[in-house]
């Protein structure tokens, strides 16, 4: 398992467009994807799991993918964060 933490910078937290490219991004991945806000852990490939996990400016989420492919996923993931969230 690979992990990594991220604060969320954006104004609106994870909200309806950058979960939406989140889903896509992370779909392709044969690892099990989650974001864990604390309180809640959403599957990263469900977009109403994502939006309902309530991860809004200033939450630290912690980002782990379990799998054969946990290495690149969690690259993506970091880039992915950077620049969108």
């Amino acid at each position: 398992m690979k992990e990594f933490k991220y604060t969320i910078k954006d104004e609106l937290g994870i909200h309806a467009r950058p979960a939406g490219l989140l889903v896509k991004l992370v779909t392709p991945f044969q690892s099990k994807i989650t974001v864990d806000t604390g309180t809640k852990a959403a599957d990263a490939k469900k977009i109403m799991a994502l939006m309902g996990a309530g991860a809004k400016k200033g939450t630290v989420v912690t980002c782990r993918a379990e799998g054969p492919d946990e290495a690149e996923a969690v690259t993506a993931l970091k880039k992915f964060f950077e620049e969108n969230l």
